[in-house]
């Protein structure tokens, strides 16, 4: 599904944007955190560490729901359900500097023991405000 053209701005590498994730809990409760994210232009990129929270629920429980905010209007919104359509140790570091240099701008500090984990998220529905 394509991602909207009037929030093209939100999905650009300039745009430091976060993502607010929707995950579910094994109770069925939700829980959000904010992430870094990019897209290839079809599903949604975010990385994590092995073994967090967000890791085990879209392992588990593969729905999502998504908030992208325009850091410039916070009343200006991208909505976005989705499923995860794949998750990866191949390239997952080298896309977690990728991050770390559009959001920080400086390379991602890699911990001992860290196994990073890229996702595609693929968007099903979309809504805006």
């Amino acid at each position: 599904m394509p991602f909207p053209e009037k929030f093209q701005d939100l999905l650009q590498p300039e745009t430091k944007a976060y993502l607010f994730l929707a995950t579910i809990m094994p109770d069925g409760s939700p829980q959000v955190t904010p992430v870094w994210f990019n897209t290839d232009g079809e599903y949604i990129l975010i990385n994590t560490n092995e073994g967090r929270t967000k890791d085990r629920n879209m392992k588990a429980r593969p729905k999502v729901a998504m908030v992208i905010q325009d850091p410039a209007n916070p009343y200006r919104y991208l909505q976005i359900r989705g499923e995860v359509a794949a998750y990866t140790r191949d390239g997952a570091d080298e896309h977690i500097n990728q991050l770390s240099l559009k959001y920080d701008n400086k390379p991602w500090t890699y911990r001992p023991g860290q196994k990073r984990i890229l996702y595609k998220i693929r968007p099903l529905h979309f809504d805006s405000h």
